[in-house]
């Protein structure tokens, strides 16, 4: 009687052991899942300011006008670019005010700076940028997003050949960052041109978890600046609640077939 006795005992104790170690592997497999979606805190800047705020409530409005859509884009792209650029190297030089000589700080311009824009959405970003960085050169990449696939297709690489200066600043511009898919495409032109990863920046309006955590698994050195990181993509690879398709907003083609 003892006997079977130990030998529930024993049996009860390998089940319970199993029950705890599965329960483990899940934990620590919803763990690993949560932390796929979770960019680390230092790479990822959301720009939280009233004004931002205050005109993403416009460009999120589905009733707002593209005027008005590419206004208001274009404000918040000015915050971004300003929170983008607060680190850029500076030099000191001598001034002479209206009253007497004095020491000023500016941007080097021995330090090379690159915006570029992912068409044709980017625009909204890059002309705000290039009219705020004294120096800088934009470039242009296009790609389109297959509808079926979700995936980028390349049509356009105005990129040169080499980044030949190691400390060139690189801003990558696209109001949206969703699936991640043209902008991982695109900061991985950049580096295999020679940019350093830790000098390059994706300045976006609008994010994804997904896409977030796509870029920064895949370049944990660069950085992301954003107005808002929202809740999910839906099924069609759209950013909820988001703000539509940013380029047909911005240029007026939303009932352009």
């Amino acid at each position: 009687m003892k006997k079977y006795l130990y030998i529930s005992l024993f049996v009860c104790s390998v089940c319970i052991l199993i029950f705890i170690d599965n329960n483990y592997k899940l934990e620590k497999s919803e763990r690993a899942a949560e932390t796929e979606t979770k960019p680390a805190a230092s790479n990822l800047i959301v720009v939280d300011h009233p004004l931002i705020q205050h005109h993403l409530s416009i460009i999120r409005n589905k009733n707002t006008k593209s005027n008005e859509f590419r206004e208001s884009s274009q404000k918040i792209a000015g915050m971004l670019i300003l929170e983008a650029t607060k680190n850029l190297p500076m030099d000191e030089i001598d001034v002479s005010t209206p009253i007497e000589k004095t020491k000023c700080r500016r941007v080097d311009p021995n330090n090379p700076v690159v915006v570029i824009s992912i068409l044709r959405a980017g625009l909204a970003i890059s002309t705000v940028a290039e009219r705020i960085i004294p120096g800088a050169v934009t470039l242009h990449l296009g790609m389109y997003r297959d509808e079926k696939t979700h995936k980028p297709v390349w049509y356009y690489n105005r990129l040169p050949k080499t980044f030949a200066n190691q400390f060139t600043k690189v801003y990558v511009c696209d109001p949206m960052l969703a699936t991640g898919g043209s902008a991982y495409e695109a900061i991985k032109e950049c580096i295999t041109r020679g940019a350093n990863e830790e000098n390059i920046v994706f300045v976006c309006v609008i994010s994804a978890p997904e896409g977030v955590a796509k870029l920064l698994k895949a370049f944990p050195k660069i950085k992301i600046i954003t107005a808002s990181v929202d809740s999910k993509l839906n099924d069609k690879a759209y950013i909820i609640p988001g703000l539509g398709d940013a380029g047909d907003r911005t240029f007026n083609t939303t009932n352009i077939e």
